[in-house]
């Protein structure tokens, strides 16, 4: 840890006592031949020097908060000092560097039970329960059986029901007649009720429930248990300055017989209330039960920290771009270091060579006309930590912040695209700005000539990967973005994620492509416009 923080303050002196011999002679001529010189600068060696480094064994496999990820961030910082990036994060006293840090709160669960007469329940054994967010000290609650735990305009199972304080209980899946039909949406169709359980649990709380149970009540005994064997309680990591006023939510996971136990009848008399369901329009009731119960959460403090560098611009600097990465990644399981060269070392050794593209380009008197911040962020694993950290603490206002470019996960091949490795999926880009969208595209006709694939912008694809990285964060704020993306592979958050499988040559075009469509937002003459609302 000591000599952590020491190459730290040595690239910060060094930083300092050679910044103003740098000059920032400035010429209008950003034109596509120059473009085209410092793109050549982006080189497949260089990328696989970085990435063999990057997704080294010796960094541990990154994880947040980790020194494996401490040291990432050094090396990074490393890379930025000699491209002679501009350190803007000021510290408290005033001094500026290149780590943003941040705190989080690691939260590991630990002992949570349910006790049902004479009855003593435990967590992951019986049932599995999250969402609890501190210590619950044992607590008697009343417990509320409302069938489906559904509400809308033709069927609700809470009419009459007051379940203020108490303990909610429903199934999963929605009522259906016995001519087939929906009693949600009165036809044989499904409703959005059927599969989401997050929505029925939401509706308990805003109802005032204290928690939630459940039940897969089809779940056969052997489904269950797999379910069982196969849940790990696991620590989550939470930006510190959001904890405050948190509630817990506790949504306990159960199977047929625990809920009949908590209820206080049979397995057979709640299997038969259910199937009653589908002939009326509400619920069948059942007796209020009673449960005590009791959660505890352990807590640690973690640092982290996203790495900024700066290229200054000119006549526009106080206008920027921000291009990201994560550079974090899951760490060492079960002995085996998940290396994450793909994801997202891909993405980050990308951001370390277009900086140094930039920073040739102004050392030579071509300097962006607005200001590029490059940002490789930390927590993407673990929720989009780092990215939101700095959306909410912002380096430089977000209304000057004119888009963001996110790479995450560009150097392998998908199945879709096997024998063409000349693709890359874009998402995002005509979401917020049809002027970037036509930017990216004027780009690649001129310079790349890669296969541009819209599949995951589809706002009905699934996978959802436009809510997955970090440039949702600045979307969140109507800022036009671009999240540049290979998809999914055999080797996706697996210990074989390594640099043997990266194809350099397609790693070294993508960026090239980050590149270019970077080098024509910071030098023309107008800020691309937010003209679009397709989130």
């Amino acid at each position: 840890m000591t000599l952590h923080w020491n190459i730290r303050h040595i690239l910060l002196f060094l930083w300092l006592s050679t910044a103003a011999a740098t000059g920032y002679a400035q010429k209008p001529e950003h034109t596509d031949a120059l473009a085209r010189q410092y793109a050549a600068t982006i080189t497949a060696e260089d990328l696989s020097r970085h990435l063999h480094i990057i997704a080294a064994d010796s960094m541990q496999g990154r994880d947040t908060g980790s020194e494996g990820q401490k040291m990432a961030a050094d090396y990074i910082a490393s890379q930025f000092f000699d491209s002679n990036l501009k350190p803007v994060v000021r510290s408290e006293d005033g001094v500026e560097g290149y780590y943003q840090e941040f705190e989080l709160v690691r939260k590991t669960p630990g002992i949570a039970y349910i006790e049902t007469g004479t009855q003593r329940r435990v967590n992951g054994q019986d049932f599995i329960v999250q969402g609890v967010q501190s210590n619950i000290p044992a607590n008697t609650a009343g417990v509320v059986f409302t069938g489906y735990g559904i509400e809308s305009d033709r069927y609700s199972d809470y009419a009459g029901l007051d379940v203020q304080g108490k303990a909610v209980l429903f199934f999963t899946g929605e009522p259906v007649a016995r001519n087939g039909n929906n009693l949600v949406t009165g036809t044989s169709s499904p409703s959005e009720w059927a599969n989401d359980t997050r929505k029925k649990t939401a509706l308990a709380f805003q109802k005032g429930a204290q928690s939630v149970f459940v039940v897969y009540a089809d779940a056969k005994p052997d489904q269950w248990g797999q379910s069982l064997n196969s849940y790990r309680p696991s620590s989550s990591l939470k930006l510190k300055y959001k904890l405050a006023g948190q509630k817990n939510t506790p949504v306990f996971t159960t199977n047929l017989a625990l809920a009949a136990e908590i209820m206080g009848v049979s397995e057979k008399k709640l299997t038969r209330q259910k199937n009653r369901i589908g002939r009326r329009k509400n619920a069948v009731r059942l007796p209020d039960a009673s449960i005590t119960w009791a959660a505890e959460v352990q807590e640690e403090l973690v640092s982290s920290e996203n790495v900024a560098g700066l290229i200054q611009g000119t006549d526009k600097k106080d206008e920027l771009i921000v291009i990201t990465a994560h550079y974090d990644h899951v760490g060492v399981h079960d002995g085996q270091i998940y290396n994450g060269a793909d994801d997202d070392g891909s993405g980050t050794v990308a951001i370390m060579e277009i900086a140094q593209a930039f920073a040739r380009a102004r050392s030579d008197g071509f300097a962006p006309r607005r200001s590029v911040l490059f940002m490789t962020v930390a927590g993407e694993e673990k929720g989009l930590l780092g990215s939101e950290f700095y959306t909410d603490h912002p380096l430089f206002p977000l209304q000057n912040t004119v888009a963001n470019l996110n790479i995450d996960m560009i150097g392998r091949i998908d199945d879709a695209h096997k024998g063409n490795p000349d693709y890359i999926y874009l998402i995002g880009s005509d979401k917020l700005s049809s002027g970037l969208h036509a930017i990216s595209e004027e780009a690649n006709k001129k310079f790349s000539g890669l296969q541009l694939d819209y599949t995951y912008n589809d706002p009905a694809d699934p996978n959802r990967f436009y809510y997955r990285s970090d440039h949702y964060n600045f979307a969140k704020h109507k800022i036009p973005v671009i999240f540049y993306f290979n998809g999914v592979h055999e080797d996706y958050h697996q210990p074989t994620d390594d640099v043997e499988k990266i194809n350099f040559q397609k790693l070294e075009k993508i960026s090239r492509l980050v590149f270019h469509t970077a080098w024509e937002l910071a030098n023309r003459e107008q800020r691309i416009k937010v003209d679009s609302f397709k989130q």
